[in-house]
């Protein structure tokens, strides 16, 4: 020990002597004294020794004129330089040393060496973490070897390998050790900087020295010292509690807010345990961790799982605190509400678990008012964010309210609070009726797809809930969303509405079901149509079933499921239940207990009818029963009974209208049901139908005898053409059905029905000429008959024609039937009969071939002139030849007839044409697209809808005019085609040809304006009468509007680099053309062209959102999973390229057209400072940059900027207050006039906060107009009123409220004499 003692004491003198006042550097103890020193200090600390080796070192050390204080900057430099071992072994000397018995602390004890202490332990772990790789690993391998190559630093990489080799945890677990110990005799507190850089330090020791402990054991063991260490600060006595613990709390941060670890969970035990005892016995500390909450929640991140992560540890601290302050947190979160964006988003997630996890949140248990509780106040917070102005926050609040209401819904209790405060329950007040419904009915309909997500899964959740207080709105919304773009978002909307259809009883809830869900059985999406299907067994199938069983002979058929059967043969409906009917039987999915169960309950109807003692022909079935059975029997043959078929045919032969001869439709609808037939026939017309294709499904199962009988019957029945319409279809399918059907080989089977059809045919035929001839002979001799025909004889010919009219429009519609089922058939001979009916009336010799048509079958037989039509297009359908001939026949017709009716049959004959003869039809289209525009709202749906469908599917091309011509359908007067356009244009054309819009838009503004002022847009658009009726011409306020929902409608389906590529093309192709003279400002399309350019710059869709507006908006976008950073770097991108453009192009444009609207004295130029003052508004600091070349037109520009927005300001300032003068015109003079004006005036103030200069200015107007009004008293002799009477503004004057001697206060008579005169003008 000795030699030790004299070794160590060598090197100290050595030190000393090598010291240099010049020099503050010292040199580091060595390795060898430092062991030597070490072992000097652990002997002197074992209390079994007797001697103590540290007096005979302070002896020796006095010998040579040391001390101990000679130690402290030797090993302080040794803590600040060498390898990871070296250091921490200087630490633990150092801290050994002022653990040794005797030892001078105060003295020893320095903050600058305390402070190497620390820094040799951050300095150890840190290069631990940037060195991860153990020794020998291939990590460690790899940058060893790479050190070796580089040839320069040897030596530095072989010291890295020593300090890997040599390090050891152990040595920090000594460290750290000692360290507390030391805390009990060094008052840090008086060293404020080195206690907060211990806290500092040691609070990130977990996260930095995770890497070194190898295994779970040596992580806790390094956390329970880190802990032992940061408690000890708070265990002397002073008054600084509150700022250490702030220090303490704000190092472990970081911690606390990382992803899910060893570390976070040790920060927040650390927090939640240990720091809350001590907080419980130290105010200061309580203190600080309230506000520690508040600090993280203004540290919490941004991103969702990190925002995610950051929640849940508030709540961690939020639980284990006391009730006080968890009242405290709770309406401290309910204010965040309104404060900032990402607070608010904060916000809504912490309304959540704060609900969910504290006790009794909702006041349940107390004697207090449940409005009064924090759940009820936070419930309300959470409602009002569903209707924020950041869509992230809208769904996220929406989302949250979701789940909150599955939560609160477990008791009785729970669920009349959440009814109460959402508007549903009994007690509420006028703000809270309903007010969920309209929220709801908003954002089902929001402009993002999140909101509209999030509010469809609220409302099914609701739904199945509280099962009541929905109003149809929101049903009918929660419909429409069934048509959303959005995949995710149908089937949300599926699914409310299907809870919604099993919780509520309301038929109403029904139709909109069947109007919504069926129609998706054609969705893109197989989950969609899979989803569908599910739902009709469920809801539909298995609901006819449960009643079809239940019933018997004398119980009353239920009122809802003769309501959902009625509305399934709507005609909207059925269309979508035979897809989904025929999908459910290619998959084997249909049961015998669903045909059984519609058998039962026609059954079961015509029993009670009968037991009412009501005639048999006045019964009808069940609407929608006879027809959901001729679906399903196609697959549910053998659950058909034919007794039971047999039976209704016989009874609707016998009673039903099959044996009379009706009379024709009414004019105009050749294939409407209805004109007059009484609704019972035509209800057994159309049940008789679907009894045909019934049978038709079962034919299979027929004994022969029976199927041919009834063939036969059918042919019978078909040859006396005096069915209805919707009769004679069914009946030739049936017959072609059962033909082919009972005779085993093919060919014979064809050669039979082909011998039916020729029959028929035949028939038809001789029918057709007989009446052709007839109608001539009658007309021939009218002519010549001179005495009059008396009345009864008119009467009965007007009878007998009509009869013999009805038979033959049925026999011409059941020649097209013939052709549909036998395309085969001869029908030259009916061909010509069909031209000549349809060419009736012509005078030309070419094309009347016929001399006897010179009658006018137009006119005398309008039903059948269509009827022929009609069938003319069946038979060109088969027959290409006759199309080649006779399509131009039916375009002419289209363009001249001026029967609605026919045209719109004629739209859907040329739409079938489109598919069948693409090639023949392409050069007429321009020319179908007129019944656009056709006066018949039914025409131009039809219309709008047919080309869509032929767009879709490519048989119609995007090209020429067709793009521009399907604009005018947005404006459309009729709601109905507005919806579908819109559809089109915002979902089926975004997908399909995205660019089309922004490449025609420039080219619609001329269109829709009519304008052939512009040398390179003159002409190319058909001729003036098909411009005229594809345009929105003139100026007025009603032209311009329609025009500018159009450009909006358009922008909106434009990308971001589409919209400034728009904005540049504007000004260069209309605003330069205007400025260059291409574009004539005489003409009045021109001026409308430029106006319109005008506001569609000025208008918000044309605006790039700038960079603050997509990071704004980072909620949603960070909802739906987006990169936020790429979408802010696009948005800085497209905003820089924005002011190059406006450098470039856009100011020097403006500047030489303002020139030009000025020599010309034009209107316009208001329109274009407004422009200019739109664009500008987002660019005031970069103004001088872009205009940077010409300061003194910079200057004037904003000179006539300002002048026009006061002259504006002024301008309707002027007008409302003339106007609320002409409302105060007829009181009396004097006070009551002038007060008036000014409480007029007041109102108009209150509603005009927001705008200051339009309030301003209209204070002055206002005070003009008084003070006018005073002095025409006073000129009329009238008694001015005394200042007392008037309201005059009052000034704060020094004098106190001091009075003159006339009585009136000094300040109101000081604010008299500083008033600024006017000049008045009289109005004579």
């Amino acid at each position: 020990m000795d030699e030790s003692i004299a070794r160590i004491v060598t090197e100290l003198e050595d030190l000393r002597h090598l010291e240099n006042p010049a020099n503050t550097q010292t040199q580091p103890i060595s390795d060898s004294t430092l062991s030597d020193l070490q072992i000097l200090l652990d002997a002197a600390a074992d209390k079994n020794d007797p001697e103590n080796p540290m007096d005979r070192f302070s002896d020796e050390l006095a010998s040579k004129s040391l001390s101990l204080t000679s130690l402290v900057r030797p090993i302080s430099a040794a803590m600040d330089s060498g390898p990871a071992h070296f250091t921490l072994a200087a630490s633990k000397l150092y801290l050994s040393l002022l653990l040794s018995p005797n030892s001078p602390v105060c003295t020893l004890f320095t903050p600058m060496a305390f402070f190497s202490l620390l820094q040799s332990i951050r300095r150890s772990l840190k290069h631990r973490r940037a060195e991860p790789g153990e020794p020998g690993s291939g990590s460690g391998g790899a940058k060893k070897r790479k050190a070796r190559g580089k040839g320069k630093g040897l030596r530095n990489s072989e010291d890295c390998e020593s300090e890997e080799r040599e390090f050891d945890v152990r040595v920090l677990f000594s460290v750290l050790e000692k360290l507390e110990l030391v805390m009990d005799f060094v008052h840090l507190e008086r060293f404020p900087d080195s206690l907060k850089s211990l806290v500092q330090t040691v609070a990130e020791i977990p996260e930095m020295g995770f890497d070194v402990c190898g295994n779970s054991g040596s992580f806790n063991k390094l956390t329970g010292l880190c802990s032992r260490v940061l408690l000890k600060v708070f265990e002397r006595e002073h008054e600084d509690h509150a700022n250490i613990a702030a220090e303490v709390f704000k190092s472990l941060t970081p911690m606390i807010l990382q992803h899910k670890s060893q570390v976070r969970i040790f920060a927040l035990s650390f927090v939640g345990n240990q720091m809350m005892n001590v907080a419980r016995n130290l105010e200061g500390v309580k203190k600080a961790m309230v506000n520690f909450l508040w600090y993280l929640v203004h540290k919490a991140p941004d991103k969702s799982e990190p925002r995610a992560l950051a929640v849940e540890s508030i709540m961690e601290i939020v639980r284990v605190m006391e009730v006080e302050e968890q009242v405290g947190f709770v309406e401290y979160v309910v204010k965040m509400t309104q404060g900032k964006a990402r607070l608010r988003l904060l916000a809504v997630d912490l309304i959540l678990v704060l609900v969910t996890s504290l006790r009794d949140v909702m006041g349940l248990n107390s004697e207090s008012e449940v409005r009064d509780s924090l759940g009820w106040k936070c419930l309300e917070a959470l409602i009002q964010r569903c209707s924020d102005a950041m869509a992230g926050i809208r769904a996220r609040a929406l989302s949250n309210l979701s789940q909150l209401v599955g939560f609160l819904s477990g008791d009785d209790r729970s669920r009349t609070v959440l009814k109460e405060v959402m508007g549903f329950g009994d007690e509420m007040d006028e703000r809270q009726e309903g007010w969920m419904n309209e929220i709801l009915r908003a954002r089902c309909m929001d402009e993002k797809a999140a909101v509209r997500k999030a509010a469809l899964l609220l409302v099914t959740k609701l739904m199945a809930i509280l099962g009541s207080g929905f109003d149809r709105a929101l049903i009918k919304t929660t419909g429409m969303a069934c048509s959303d773009p959005l995949v995710s978002i149908r089937k949300a909307a599926i699914s409310a509405l299907s809870v919604a259809f099993r919780t509520f009883l309301d038929n109403s809830v029904a139709i909109e079901w069947l109007h919504s869900v069926p129609a998706l059985i054609t969705d893109n999406e197989s989950s969609i149509q899979e989803e569908c299907e599910n739902l009709f067994v469920e809801l539909v199938l298995e609901r006819v079933s449960t009643v079809g069983s239940e019933i018997n002979t004398g119980s009353v058929l239920p009122e809802g499921e003769l309501g959902l059967l009625k509305e399934i043969c709507h005609g909207e409906v059925a269309p979508w239940v035979k897809k989904i009917c025929t999908n459910l039987g290619k998959k084997n999915r249909l049961k015998h207990k669903y045909a059984t169960a519609l058998q039962s309950i026609i059954r079961t109807s015509e029993s009670l009818w009968l037991s009412q003692s009501m005639p048999i022909e006045k019964w009808t079935a069940p609407p929608g029963s006879w027809f959901l059975l001729s679906e399903l029997s196609a697959y549910l043959a053998k659950a058909v009974e034919w007794e039971f078929l047999h039976h209704h045919w016989q009874l609707f032969d016998k009673h039903g209208v099959g044996g009379e001869i009706q009379s024709p439709l009414p004019q105009g609808y050749a294939h409407e049901e209805g004109g007059g037939i009484e609704s019972s026939s035509v209800a057994w017309a159309g049940d008789r139908v679907f009894l045909l294709q019934t049978i038709s499904n079962v034919s299979v199962e027929l004994p022969f005898e029976v199927g041919a009988d009834l063939a036969h019957d059918l042919l019978r029945r078909i040859q006396n053409f005096n069915m209805h319409s919707t009769e004679v279809n069914a009946h030739v399918k049936a017959l072609r059905t059962l033909c082919k059907r009972k005779v085993p080989d093919p060919e014979a089977a064809d050669a039979l029905v082909k011998k039916c059809v020729h029959e028929i045919a035949s028939e038809a035929s001789n029918i057709l000429g007989n009446y052709i001839s007839k109608e001539s002979d009658t007309t021939r001799k009218g002519g010549f008959f001179t005495p009059p025909i008396s009345g009864s004889k008119m009467g009965k010919r007007a009878i007998t024609m009509s009869k013999s009219l009805s038979k033959v429009v049925t026999a011409v519609y059941t020649i097209g039937s013939l052709v549909i089922i036998c395309p085969s058939a001869d029908m030259r001979s009916i061909i010509d009969l069909l031209y000549t009916i349809i060419t009736s009336g012509n005078s030309d010799p070419k094309v009347n071939k016929v001399a006897s048509s010179t009658i006018s079958l137009k006119q005398t037989a309008p039903s059948l002139f269509i009827q022929a039509w009609l069938t003319l297009g069946k038979i060109c359908l088969t027959d290409e030849k006759t199309a080649k001939k006779y399509i131009p026949l039916f375009v002419q017709e289209l363009e001249k007839s001026d029967c609605a009716a026919l045209r719109n049959n004629l739209v859907v004959v040329m739409a079938d044409f489109c598919i069948r003869y693409t090639s023949l039809v392409d050069s007429y289209i321009p020319r179908i697209t007129k019944c656009l525009r056709d006066p018949c709202e039914l025409v131009r749906r039809q219309t709008f809808i047919l080309l869509s469908r032929l767009l879709q599917r490519d048989y119609v091309k995007w090209r020429g005019v067709l793009f521009l011509r399907f604009l005018l359908s947005l404006v459309d007067e009729s709601e109905k085609i507005k919806q579908l356009a819109n559809f089109l244009f915002s979902n089926i054309l975004k997908a399909k040809a995205p660019l089309l819009g922004y490449n025609s838009f420039v080219e619609a503004i001329f269109v829709l304006n009519d304008c052939r002022a512009h040398k390179g847009h003159a002409g190319g658009h058909g001729s003036q009468a098909e411009s005229r009726l594809f345009s929105i011409r003139g100026n007025d306020e009603t032209s311009r509007s329609r025009r500018m929902h159009i450009y909006v409608s358009l922008l909106k389906q434009m990308a971001p680099e589409h919209l400034l590529q728009t904005f540049v093309k504007l000004c260069t192709e209309i605003l330069a053309a205007a400025s260059d003279g291409m574009l004539n400002l005489d003409d009045i399309t021109g001026q409308s062209v430029l106006q319109d350019a005008f506001q569609i710059i000025a208008c918000k869709e044309i605006r790039i959102p700038s960079n603050r507006g997509l990071s704004s908006d980072a909620g949603d976008i960070d909802e739906e999973g987006a990169d936020n950073g790429g979408a802010a770097a696009k948005g800085r991108a497209i905003t820089q390229a924005l002011k190059k453009g406006l450098i470039q192009s856009i100011i020097p444009i403006f500047i030489e057209l303002k020139r030009l609207l000025e020599g010309k004295n034009s209107p316009l130029i208001g329109s274009l400072m407004e422009c200019l003052r739109i664009i500008l508004k987002d660019y005031k600091n970069e103004i001088e940059d872009i205009l940077v070349a010409d300061k003194q037109l910079q200057k004037e520009l904003i000179y006539d900027m300002q002048k026009y927005e006061k002259a504006k300001t002024k301008s309707t300032a002027a007008e409302t207050v003339a106007t609320h003068q002409r409302t105060v015109s007829f009181h009396s003079p004097g006070i009551s006039k002038i007060a008036s004006v000014r409480q007029a005036h007041n109102k108009s103030i209150g509603r005009l906060q927001g705008d200051v200069r339009l309030a301003s200015a209209m204070g002055d107007v206002a005070a003009e107009a008084i003070a006018r009004s005073v002095l025409k008293d006073m000129n009329k002799g009238r008694q001015t009123p005394p200042l007392s009477a008037i309201s005059v503004p009052k000034l704060k004057t020094c004098e106190g409220g001091q009075t003159s001697r006339s009585g009136v206060p000094l300040n109101v008579l000081e604010s008299v004499r500083r008033r600024q005169n006017f000049d008045f003008v009289e109005e004579n």
